[in-house]
């Protein structure tokens, strides 16, 4: 099923197969393991996107995607947007912000897309859009503290 490779704090696994046959995830965080799967990939412009497909239980009681859901997943793209940035590192969310945008429905493709605005030191600034199907749902800022390693 896919391909693993072990670091200082988790699993870094790659699909083999499927709809995201190539793509990146980590095992060994149980909540966004049990919240995704969440995977993630370089572009080729040097960029990284995280996507996952829609299911029922990511849904809120209207039908459509719980907000703690895109969320959660903003915070997994905040380190996957500063993959390059991080080298390795253990990091940790400061702050997380979004501005919901739009609903998601059962079934969409939902993508996260961003930039560092700020890095170079231990603090790096990331914003990014998550989108479902193409269209926006979330606006997202986050702020990263890389750890120093022990």
């Amino acid at each position: 099923m896919s391909e693993a490779v072990e670091t200082s704090y988790g699993q870094l696994s790659v699909m083999e197969n499927g709809e995201f046959a190539g793509w990146r995830y980590w095992q060994g965080d149980p909540f966004e393991t049990r919240s995704g799967p969440f995977y993630y990939r370089r572009e080729e412009d040097g960029s990284y996107v995280s996507a996952f497909r829609a299911e029922p239980r990511h849904m809120n009681g209207g039908g459509f995607m719980h907000g703690g859901c895109l969320l959660t997943f903003a915070d997994f793209a905040l380190f996957a947007i500063a993959t390059d940035e991080l080298n390795g590192d253990h990091a940790v969310t400061l702050n997380l912000a979004g501005d919901f945008l739009g609903s998601v429905a059962d079934g969409a493709l939902v993508e996260a897309r961003g930039e560092i605005t700020r890095g170079g030191g231990k603090t790096i600034f990331v914003r990014g859009i998550i989108t479902g199907d193409g269209k926006p749902a979330l606006s997202f800022t986050g702020i990263i503290r890389r750890l120093t390693r022990r």
